[in-house]
């Protein structure tokens, strides 16, 4: 089971919005016959690639057992079920990590290879494979099971909290070892989120640089009162084919504006499509723009914003995950992480629960989730 979870690693940028999920298939005495994990959507799933890879080498799979990290599907969605294809090439023993929490699937998988004869054995949901396995799925699971995507908000920051001097200036606080790691984080997102403040002050790109990616994470924009250049240079990062690039910009307009009309146009015109969220108070509604991108397919959501926006997201209690970088200096005054209402009790404060402490180049990289 270590070595399909390895597997699935391997399909860490790859297969979104499908989960990473590895393979191994054994002969009794323990030999791996084949191994694989899912391709990219609409390609094969990670069994598939095992018996493919098993039959490459001239192996029989007649007796043998599939080890997997996720309950093999039994629907036919862009490829058929790999339950009965498991079945068919005569594996006797299936041994999994975890239940797919997709409704389509959700036990049918095992009920379907105990219909055909085959033994299955689940793992204990506490087991450190099966938590692994949950890991490495865990905006599937988010989408699955909350029908909304799971938020990461990634910050870099000094010592003191710092992201921005006061004057705006942040290229760069933290190192060259950070930012890459960074990017290595965006690029296992189904999307990128940002708001039109950081668009207008920095006119970023947010997609993955500095290694080849098979896919770029979609782009998410806040942007309440479509104020969206036509210039902005991340309209340029589409890129073409099945591995295009969706540009997604909420707002909170009116639509009856016939200005609004040639802007939302104009905005078409550049590949981006345009999306009214709005909330009373004339904002973008987060909360509902979140179960918005669940139904695109948003499995993973990485939150690259101002400090107002952070703010939104943690007041609403919309993040699930915090992903900040610091560097060992001292900034002094300047601007936060997020823009957050002055407390009179210490009880009031956002709960976090350390869950992993590393060291990136000269800076800290600290992952936290919610108590």
């Amino acid at each position: 089971m270590q070595q399909a979870l390895a597997l699935a690693a391997q399909a860490l940028w790859l297969t979104s919005p499908n989960p990473r999920v590895g393979c191994v298939i054994t002969a009794p005495d323990g030999t791996v016959l084949g191994q694989g994990h899912t391709q990219r959507a609409g390609g094969p799933h990670a069994e598939i690639m095992a018996l493919r890879d098993a039959a490459e080498h001239g192996h029989s799979v007649q007796g043998a057992t599939a080890w997997v990290t996720l309950e093999p599907c039994a629907h036919h969605g862009r490829t058929g079920p790999c339950c009965d294809a498991l079945a068919a090439a005569g594996i006797v023993r299936v041994v999994l990590a975890m239940v797919d929490p997709n409704p389509l699937v959700a036990g049918q998988g095992m009920a379907r290879l105990a219909a055909s004869g085959v033994q299955t054995e689940l793992l204990d949901a506490q087991s450190e494979a099966a938590l692994q396995a949950r890991e490495l799925n865990i905006g599937f699971f988010s989408r699955m099971e909350r029908e909304q995507p799971w938020v990461r908000m990634k910050m870099a920051t000094s010592l003191d909290g710092q992201t921005a001097l006061q004057n705006g200036q942040s290229q760069w606080i933290t190192s060259p070892e950070a930012r890459a790691d960074g990017h290595a984080w965006r690029a296992r997102a189904c999307a990128v989120l940002t708001g039109i403040g950081t668009v207008l002050e920095d006119d970023p790109q947010l997609n993955v640089r500095g290694f080849d990616v098979p896919r770029q994470p979609h782009l998410v924009v806040v942007d309440s009162k479509l104020d969206m250049p036509l210039n902005a240079k991340l309209l340029d990062t589409q890129g073409s084919g099945e591995q295009a690039r969706q540009i997604w910009i909420y707002t909170a307009i009116d639509l009856n504006n016939p200005l609004q009309a040639e802007k939302r146009a104009a905005l078409a015109a550049r590949g981006a499509t345009v999306i009214d969220q709005p909330s009373p108070n004339g904002k973008v509604d987060l909360a509902a723009m979140l179960r918005d991108l669940a139904r695109r397919e948003i499995n993973e959501l990485h939150v690259e914003a101002g400090y107002k926006l952070n703010g939104s997201f943690i007041r609403g209690g919309l993040v699930d995950e915090y992903l900040i970088y610091t560097a060992p200096q001292l900034l002094g005054p300047g601007q936060g992480m997020a823009n957050m209402p002055a407390l009179t009790a210490l009880k009031d404060s956002v709960k976090l629960a350390f869950h992993t402490v590393d060291r990136i180049g000269p800076d800290l990289r600290v992952l936290l989730r919610k108590a």
